[in-house]
């Protein structure tokens, strides 16, 4: 019954691996590389390599263990007729090496000759088979009736159905583990896969063929002979009793022989229980059972000395591993992995010397169970992560039979040898942690890519559901950023900026606005798009690339602020470079850049403005652009934003309240290391007594914040309005109006409709109305700037609140003068800030 039980559970096991295999086998075209190829190539890298490598393993191992089971069986021979060559243990070591030596030597002789041999051992192992039934119907000899053998008697069957444990060591569990290798031939079939005319079906037909009538032979098998011969015989015809006679105890007493005595004694030599060649007594021709043995072994070591090597090679090939590339050469019109063979006979060898099968099928048990969990767990994951890749024709698989499966395998190898099976676990995980470490270079599709995907796509529905608040991703910490970089590695200063204060924090997109017909651009699109991620990565920046097709720029960048993102993961924040050329490109080009901060603010959206003394844009020191692998694979350019600032200042002017991102930005950014030693300053516009009455009402204002509220350096008048009377202010004064004069209308006293006449073709340029209107804001631009120049010369970075220049009131040519004025001649870099009145700043919240 408990072997029965072994098997069936042995038989569980391997038949749900088969479905995976089979499943996996009909996902896709296959080729040589057997089990790891079909893992790797449906399943991923990741998972493919790990069971790859492990199989291998264990298949070299294999081959020990059945080369062992033959050379025993060879020294029992040798045994019986007294000729061992040196000792009992020394002649399996001899016998295994020889043995193993000539298998070697078939299979790098080529596939023809290992199927020829595979066919003759199958032969000799079904007629073993046949003969041992035969035997079995034969009435017994009093030479067999000695040895224990009765042929088919109830009694018989029902006293071997229950168990009779011999020995402090036995278990369960322990004869588990040296029959459980017999049953792991099932992937003998999918690891000569390349070798195969249409393995999409071989390989699920003669796997589960296989598994079926393997079982079958083997509950016969144990049914059986253990309907027809006892436990313990003593082999002795002087044994022979009367059938009933006194002092006789145990089941053969009614079959008229007493085995009483080396029962007792636990002496006897023969019976179940201690007779290994049991079934070569009970068969018809004893010979033929030795021959199937030698069958049977010598089968299970050629398959598997093939299979290792080929599954390894197609694994050494695909470099997933370090210093195992040198077994990837193949050789001759096949490609046979003859190194991988030589590899695998070395394992062998090494295993063969311990010359104890009972010791070597444990460890060989554990890989394979090793090797089943994964592979029915790497389907199972596949199946539950809806892997784009993962569509098996073959119907009879269940992602739930495979759960089962690799549980069951778990389970027994712990129940085996707990300590085997956390290294082997420990053993996957260091395999599995490297190639997801190291990234190889392979693009196969894999499940645990699906799986970040399903979960991805969960977690930002799921934001749906969360109420918005300061404390949330969206307004406290940053939504997300759009990013207007053009191609990135064009304008990597502000790559790096953003990138600085979102990682880790919140989502970046960059954006790209590509100007032309749609038929024309739509290729270079689907052309660069990789190689600017790929740039990205290779800067370890974590952001999108994103591109659109428009007509013009506005337009296109309408299109990314109102489709950029998903769901809740919208950007609520546009940054973008300052327009430095905003004087000499046409007058279009200028409408279109102001009008892009006025539909960022229609938008909801906050705006981050970024100016450089050096410029943004190194697009012309960029070559070979239109490469792609070039564009990856181009020296990143340093910026700013990549090395220590040191001990300097982050200097923040808080013109206005905005919500409270001209203060967030700077302090994220001050968060990180690179920028860890600056001290953050605050400055405030205001008369000096309502800063004290502010701190008196936010007393945790400075704590929340970090920096302490500085006092604006500024004129007597709280208004800033500068008084002209000082030469440096007045010269101040005259470049401002310098650099408004080729945009003006000189209109003069003109009246409002001649005005508007000759504004009609040119809404940039300003009236002498609006210079009137506006001339204490500008002034207050030209006095910014010069307190910026005193107090700030020397900041690591400055951030100012951004001015905004009313819709349809401000000519765009005026509101970029004020830009240019407010951030001119400035080293640090400036970052021009406006919020979208959304509360950033938690320290007003509960």
């Amino acid at each position: 019954a408990l072997t029965w039980l072994i098997i069936l559970m042995s038989v569980t096991v391997t038949t749900i691996t088969g479905l995976s295999i089979s499943a996996i086998s009909t996902n896709g075209k296959v080729k040589s590389g057997g089990t790891y190829f079909l893992i790797s190539r449906s399943l991923g890298p990741e998972l493919g390599g790990s069971i790859g490598l492990i199989f291998a393993f264990a298949n070299a191992v294999a081959v020990a263990m059945h080369t062992v089971g033959f050379a025993e069986t060879v020294r029992d021979l040798l045994q019986e007729h007294n000729s061992l060559i040196v000792d009992p243990t020394n002649d399996i070591r001899i016998i295994g090496v020889i043995t193993v030596t000539v298998l070697l030597g078939i299979s790098l002789a080529g596939m023809e000759w290992e199927a020829k041999a595979q066919i003759l051992f199958f032969l000799v192992i079904l007629v073993s088979f046949i003969n041992y039934l035969v035997g079995t119907v034969i009435p017994a000899t009093a030479e067999k009736q000695a040895k224990g053998f009765f042929s088919y008697r109830a009694d018989i069957f029902a006293q071997n159905f229950v168990p009779s444990w011999r020995g402090p060591e036995g278990s369960f569990f322990g004869l588990f583990s040296i029959f459980f290798p017999s049953a792991t031939g099932i992937l003998a079939g999918a690891n000569i896969s390349g070798d195969l005319k249409d393995p999409a079906m071989a390989i699920p037909k003669g796997t589960l063929m296989a598994i079926f009538w393997t079982t079958m032979s083997y509950l016969v098998l144990s049914a059986t002979i253990g309907a027809c011969v006892v436990r313990d015989a003593s082999g002795s015809l002087n044994d022979s009793v009367a059938v009933g006679s006194p002092g006789c105890e145990g089941l053969a007493c009614g079959f008229g022989w007493n085995f009483t005595a080396c029962a007792q004694q636990q002496s006897c030599r023969y019976g179940l229980s201690n007779y290994y060649q049991s079934m070569s007594m009970v068969s018809g021709f004893g010979p033929l059972i030795t021959a199937g043995i030698f069958g049977a072994t010598l089968s299970s070591a050629l398959a598997c000395l093939v299979s290792a090597p080929k599954v390894f090679q197609c694994l050494c090939r695909d470099q997933l591993y370090p210093l195992i590339g040198f077994f990837g050469k193949g050789y001759g019109r096949n490609s046979e992995p003859i190194r991988g063979y030589m590899l695998t006979y070395v394992i062998a060898v090494g295993f063969i010397l311990i010359a104890e099968l009972n010791a070597i099928a444990p460890i060989i048990s554990n890989f394979f169970l090793c090797s089943y969990a994964l592979i029915n767990f790497s389907c199972f994951h596949a199946s539950i992560t809806n892997s784009p890749g993962w569509r098996p024709s073959f119907r009879y698989y269940s992602k739930w039979a495979a759960l089962f499966g690799a549980t069951v395998s778990v389970v027994i190898m712990f129940l085996l040898t707990w300590w085997a099976a956390l290294i082997a676990f420990g053993i996957v995980i260091f395999l599995l942690g490297y190639v997801l470490y190291k990234k190889p270079d392979v693009n196969w599709g894999s499940s645990m890519q699906a799986s970040s995907y399903n979960m991805a796509l969960n977690y930002s529905v799921g934001l749906s559901e969360v109420d918005e608040h300061i404390k949330n991703y969206r307004q406290g910490w940053l939504g997300a950023c759009l990013v207007l970089t053009g191609p990135p590695n064009f304008r990597p200063a502000l790559v790096d900026f953003v990138g600085t204060f979102t990682k880790n924090l919140s989502l970046m997109l960059c954006g790209n606005v590509l100007i032309g017909p749609r038929k024309q651009k739509m290729p270079e699109s689907r052309l660069m798009a990789d190689g600017h991620t790929k740039w990205l990565m290779k800067r370890k920046i974590k952001a999108f690339y994103t591109d659109v097709v428009a007509e013009d720029l506005r337009s296109g960048v309408q299109m990314l602020i109102q489709a950029a993102g998903l769901g809740k993961m919208r950007p609520n924040i546009l940054a973008l470079g300052y327009k430095r050329n905003w004087r000499t490109v046409s007058p279009q080009s200028l409408e279109d850049y102001v009008g892009i901060l006025h539909d960022a603010f229609d938008f909801k959206y906050g705006v981050c403005l970024l100016r450089m003394k050096e410029g943004l844009n190194v697009s012309h020191v960029i070559q070979a652009h239109a490469d792609p692998a070039t564009l990856a694979g181009e020296q990143q350019a340093s910026t700013v934003f990549q090395s220590k600032q040191g001990k300097k200042t982050i200097d923040i002017y808080w013109l206005f309240d905005d919500g409270g991102l001209t203060l967030l930005i700077p302090y994220l950014l001050g968060r990180k290391k690179r920028w860890g030693k600056c001290k953050i300053r605050v400055f405030v516009g205001g008369q000096i007594n309502r800063m004290d009455e502010e701190r008196k009402a936010n007393p945790g204002q400075s704590s929340n914040c970090s920096p302490p509220l500085l006092p604006l350096p500024s004129t007597p008048k709280p208004t800033w309005t500068p008084f002209p009377g000082t030469i440096c202010l007045s010269c101040s004064i005259k470049r401002f109006d310098d650099l408004i004069a080729p945009f003006r209308l000189n209109d003069g006293f003109k009246d409002e409709a001649t005005v508007n006449e000759m504004r009609q073709g040119c809404p940039w340029k300003i009236s002498d109305e609006e210079v009137d209107k506006n001339r204490a804001k500008s002034l207050r631009q030209v006095r910014l700037n010069e307190i910026l120049l005193d107090y700030s010369r020397d900041a690591a970075l400055i951030a100012i609140t951004l001015p905004i220049g009313r819709k349809g009131r401000c000519p765009s040519s005026l509101y970029m003068a004020w830009l240019e004025t407010l951030s001119q001649d400035l080293r640090p870099p400036v970052i021009l800030t406006r919020g979208n009145q959304e509360n950033v700043l938690t320290f007003y919240c509960q």
